[in-house]
């Protein structure tokens, strides 16, 4: 079965890829944009995704993985809005900053770089193990 690869981004003052690791898992919620809730929606159990710290510091820093695919949004009673769960794999050897991924030649037509707003992207397989590449992380086993 393949697997898609997604990158997911939040503000490491309001959820840390630190605050996952000692969460053991989290529901990724707070999305408000129609495009990242679409996204939210294709993720399934088993997908990996790059764990962004946006705003500050603006570089990937970990591997999580989907542990449960879209359910509605806890958060709020508007039922058009979902979240997956997510579970910690592991973080980066080297955090991958989004001007190191600007710079790569490969990187540059990623959603990170031409949609920087959305929160919840897809990526193609070989632009994720770039990016691992670039942070001396071997892919997470399956």
């Amino acid at each position: 079965m393949t697997r898609a690869h997604w990158l997911v981004k939040s503000e490491p003052s309001k959820y840390s890829w630190d605050d996952l690791v000692k969460d053991g898992s989290t529901y990724w919620d707070g999305v408000r944009n129609y495009q990242a809730r679409n996204n939210l929606r294709e993720m399934k159990v088993g997908d990996y995704a790059l764990y962004y710290h946006s705003n500050e510091g603006k570089e990937v820093v970990g591997v999580a993985k989907v542990t449960r695919s879209a359910y509605p949004d806890p958060t709020t009673d508007d039922d058009r809005w979902v979240v997956v769960d997510v579970a910690p794999v592991k973080p980066l050897q080297v955090s991958v900053p989004l001007a190191q991924i600007k710079a790569d030649p490969q990187l540059r037509k990623i959603p990170l770089v031409t949609h920087s707003r959305l929160s919840v992207m897809p990526l193609e397989k070989s632009d994720f193990e770039r990016i691992l590449k670039l942070g001396k992380t071997s892919p997470a086993r399956r």
